[in-house]
């Protein structure tokens, strides 16, 4: 049994929001000590190529069989980073959402019951400007990509209506993403015939490294930085 006034247990939990927010502030201050370790990344990275280069030069390995191992490990790290590391992901370059320009209309309520919204099942960073906003949730596991529920749907995706709950705030990744090119939903956008592993329940992880690549990804959309 809990003994302590009643005022001092009601001050010693802060709601939720408040909570959220110091939580907020403090990986913020994490992320920009990670930041500081740049420097000591790089210095890493030196002694790594001086080793190859002694090791080319003295005949012990091949260029070619260096090249063919990093493709293979560069492949698996990328798929272990993107199932479970906890590195800090942020949009680059920072705009501002609310005049952002590059808006794509896409037939969505005819097509709902087809591609059962998986866009809002995909993962993305935040940017500053939604972390300060305080609105969009973020993973507290992963900072600072979007919330996910159990499902693996958006937190903020409205099961009932199939739409975002939070549609003015909602992310530049949001308000700029075009499914027509991308054959991780569709096959065919104009004939509607979907991609069928959007219906696996793992989407879109169970996809390989070639599968996640989308066709005329260079643009103005903000990127993800990832910080390790």
């Amino acid at each position: 049994m809990n003994n302590e006034p009643e005022e001092y247990q009601k001050a010693s939990v802060p709601e939720l929001p408040a909570m959220y927010s110091e939580v907020a502030q403090g990986l913020a201050y994490l992320h920009n000590r990670t930041n500081a370790t740049t420097g000591r990344t790089l210095e890493a990275a030196s002694f790594t190529y001086a080793l190859i280069e002694l090791l080319i030069e003295k005949g012990l390995i091949s260029l070619d069989e260096i090249d063919e191992r990093k493709k293979q490990v560069s492949e698996r790290l990328l798929m272990r980073f993107l199932k479970h590391d906890a590195g800090v992901a942020i949009q680059e370059p920072e705009q501002d959402k609310y005049t952002f320009q590059q808006t794509v209309k896409i037939d969505c309520e005819n097509r709902l019951h087809l591609c059962q919204a998986a866009c809002c099942k995909m993962v993305f960073p935040l940017s500053y400007q939604d972390i300060a906003e305080g609105v969009i949730k973020w993973e507290l596991s992963r900072p600072y990509r979007i919330a996910k529920d159990a499902d693996g749907y958006c937190h903020h995706f409205d099961r009932q209506c199939k739409g975002c709950s939070v549609h003015d705030q909602r992310p530049i990744p949001c308000r700029a993403y075009d499914c027509r090119n991308d054959r991780r939903i569709w096959l065919d956008f104009e004939n509607k015939i979907v991609n069928p592993k959007i219906n696996d329940p793992d989407w879109p992880h169970n996809l390989n490294i070639p599968e996640m690549e989308i066709p005329g990804r260079e643009s103005d959309v903000p990127r993800p930085r990832q910080d390790p």
